[in-house]
């Protein structure tokens, strides 16, 4: 079988950690090129894998004949290397937040549409397997009506993980447009959409840039959300989580109450109302921490997609949903209201 020709745009640690490892691992891909305006960092990481550097993502996309494009960039540039790779012909899995505005998130779909190419949105935690045996409980009706729900993501805050520390595009609002509600929040969203299978109508927030003396966008947030049938709840996101990371989910229902990523050993545990406690041993979450990478999960399924020709799990528009939803907390924030989350969402 012809190997995929997959070329890595960005070169920080979300590809190094993740996306090249991962592709790398793939036994039908081979990293034909990888690009990075740093360029020492772009030489290095092509000779690591015996690619082609690139300073230029344009050129790369010209002279190249790529499959398939990861991008790892800065949020801002999302969209415009998005569009411009499936304009070259390229299936494209971008990192999250796959865009700034819900405009550029649809200028990206319709990319995809015209080019008839997969578009795919990096939202690893549908993938967990706790949480794909969280979403096949409550699809089996385990928990029975949910009646509320809490999720949090929070850590230390990307200096200790981006390459370039401290001084990481994560902190400047021009390049990242959205601190760790785009860094962390957006993946509980999207989570969240996926559990609960159906769509947040309502959105209040609270925003704060409080732990980050070097940052111009938000390190702590906590909003909450209210679904088309009137589940609510609560989502946090932080950077100034600084002793342990948490990832955990709540879910509260009718018949039982799902626990996700809350305890160290079981990374599930169901416990019913009649007194009942099971508990599921499925692996490690995916973290920052060192060694925390241990799945590829989401390249896998990229590729997959791509040689079976199927529509990717996370694809242009659950993309676009879940940013909505974050979009939709911001505007809360800064008008001090409750915003109903995008129309379109609400229709899908």
């Amino acid at each position: 079988m012809k190997k995929l020709r997959v070329a890595v745009i960005g070169c920080g640690s979300i590809a190094k950690n993740r996306h090249l490892v991962e592709y790398e691992n793939n036994p039908v891909v081979e990293i034909t090129a990888v690009c990075d305006i740093v360029e020492e960092r772009a030489n290095k990481t092509a000779e690591k894998y015996n690619a082609s550097a690139y300073i230029n993502y344009l050129q790369l996309l010209e002279v190249e004949k790529i499959d398939a494009v990861s991008i790892c960039t800065p949020n801002y540039l999302h969209a415009p290397m998005s569009i411009a790779a499936l304009n070259a012909g390229c299936h494209v899995l971008c990192e999250k937040p796959m865009a700034t505005t819900a405009e550029e998130a649809e200028a990206m779909i319709e990319a995809a549409r015209l080019n008839n190419k997969k578009l795919m949105i990096a939202h690893n935690q549908r993938f967990v397997p706790s949480h794909a045996k969280a979403r096949a409980l409550v699809e089996a009706g385990e928990i029975g009506k949910i009646f509320s729900f809490r999720t949090t993501f929070g850590h230390g805050g990307p200096e200790d993980w981006s390459a370039d520390g401290a001084d990481s595009w994560f902190f400047n609002k021009e390049q990242a447009f959205i601190g760790a509600m785009g860094d962390l929040g957006v993946h509980k969203a999207d989570l969240l959409r996926f559990l609960l299978g159906e769509e947040f109508m309502e959105v209040a927030g609270f925003i704060e840039t409080s732990a980050k003396e070097n940052a111009d966008v938000d390190d702590n947030a906590v909003c909450i959300l209210k679904t088309n049938s009137g589940v609510i709840g609560t989502l946090a996101s932080s950077w100034a989580y600084n002793s342990q990371e948490d990832n955990s989910t709540i879910l509260f229902g009718e018949k039982a109450t799902i626990r996700l990523e809350d305890d160290p050993q079981h990374a599930l545990i169901v416990q019913y109302t009649n007194g009942e406690i099971v508990k599921y041993e499925l692996g490690q979450i995916q973290s920052n921490a060192e060694g925390g990478q241990t799945n590829s999960f989401v390249i896998d399924h990229f590729i997959e997609s791509i040689i079976l020709d199927k529509e990717p799990l996370i694809n242009g528009e659950e993309g676009k949903k879940s940013l909505e939803v974050i979009l939709a907390v911001l505007d809360s924030h800064e008008t001090k209201q409750i915003k109903k989350v995008q129309k379109a969402v609400l229709e899908a």
